[in-house]
């Protein structure tokens, strides 16, 4: 009997284990383009993907892509947020910074208040190339895990 309680309780903590965790991820995308010319934006994808749908093993022999399931990946449901620009035509305007720290703030307490964890926080910038490339974001990327 005490091997049969034994068994069900290692079971049932391998099926939780299992299950345990779920991680989802929330980026946000701030423009430094000059002149408040860009767009800024939280982006929170509302379905699932499973990219082992989209993994093809490349070998010396078989160097095919799979580019028929390309438009299968593309995500049209999500929710975008919008976000202040961090240049205006005066320039850096730290206001907007405020703004969108307010925003970001708002989302991030309303993930926790839903259960998720804020675990990882992964950032870059492309910033202007020289003279004339007038382009550049700063990319976020909160992962969330519950």
């Amino acid at each position: 009997m005490k091997k049969i309680i034994l068994a069900a309780v290692v079971l049932f903590a391998a099926t939780f284990t299992m299950n345990a965790q779920q991680y989802h991820v929330v980026t946000s995308v701030e423009s430094i383009v000059p002149n408040g010319l860009g767009r800024s934006r939280i982006i929170n994808a509302l379905e699932d993907k499973d990219y082992k749908e989209f993994t093809s093993i490349q070998t010396e022999d078989d160097n095919t892509r799979n580019k028929s399931k390309r438009n299968e990946i593309r995500v049209k449901n999500f929710e975008e947020t919008k976000l202040l620009n961090f240049y205006n035509i005066g320039g850096i305007r730290f206001q907007n910074i405020a703004a969108n720290d307010a925003l970001i703030t708002s989302m991030i307490n309303d993930m926790v208040s839903n259960g998720w964890e804020l675990a990882f926080v992964v950032s870059g910038v492309e910033s202007e190339g020289g003279k004339g490339d007038g382009q550049g974001i700063f990319i976020t990327r909160y992962i969330f895990k519950k």
